[in-house]
């Protein structure tokens, strides 16, 4: 069965592994849960990322140690391609039969217990795997996993230039809330960033 985008989370999924399966015209993916051994390549999605220029002031994604400490560990989903074996992979992040087209985490804006409920999403998407959907069923794992926890706002910062990022994010229900001038510099250059958020209207609604 072809799960459409906007309706692939089953609800029976909350405690399965491999989440759900969506496809375009040209590939079949899932979403699953991340563990501390897909680090390898959720690595080399990141890297690529961040060799753009245009996706985070990073410049190094460090260890597997630095990452796990970073983000919330019940908000963590890859996009594994399912094609069978003699179909090319996509990206150079294999595992056995599939593929890692991308990733998407949360982080916590702070430890104070008032913003408990404030989360700030990362989606990353392997450059020869985008157009297919992938960067959207991701964004929307994030959202249905945080609304499930009781997350009621999640915010995104997006270099202006990311121009798909922000296509993306607007598509999912995030709405442009402020503009950071020069907020921080990357190799040199002074970048403005864009703040988004997207307010549940089920989790903290009451």
């Amino acid at each position: 069965m072809t799960i459409k985008p906007r309706d692939w989370w089953p609800l029976h999924a909350k405690t399965s592994r491999d989440l759900a399966r969506t496809e375009s015209s040209h590939m079949k993916y899932a979403i699953v849960e991340m563990s501390p051994g897909d680090w390898a390549h959720v690595r080399v999605i990141y890297e690529e990322g961040i060799s753009t220029g245009c996706a985070t002031f990073e410049t190094d994604p460090g260890t597997w140690d630095k990452w796990d400490a970073a983000h919330l560990k019940a908000h963590r989903f890859m996009a594994r391609r399912t094609s069978p074996a003699s179909e090319p992979l996509v990206t150079g992040a294999s595992v056995g039969d599939s593929s890692i087209l991308g990733w998407a985490a949360l982080v916590p804006v702070s430890n104070r217990p008032v913003y408990a409920g404030v989360a700030e999403v990362s989606v990353y998407v392997a450059s020869k795997s985008q157009g297919h959907g992938v960067g959207r069923a991701l964004l929307e794992a994030l959202i249905a996993s945080a609304e499930r926890a009781g997350i009621w706002t999640l915010q995104a910062l997006i270099f202006p230039e990311n121009r798909p990022s922000l296509a993306l994010h607007l598509r999912c229900g995030f709405r442009e809330v402020g503009r950071r001038d020069k907020l921080g510099k990357l190799y040199g250059k002074w970048h403005d960033v864009l703040l988004l958020e997207r307010r549940s209207k089920v989790a903290g609604a009451g």
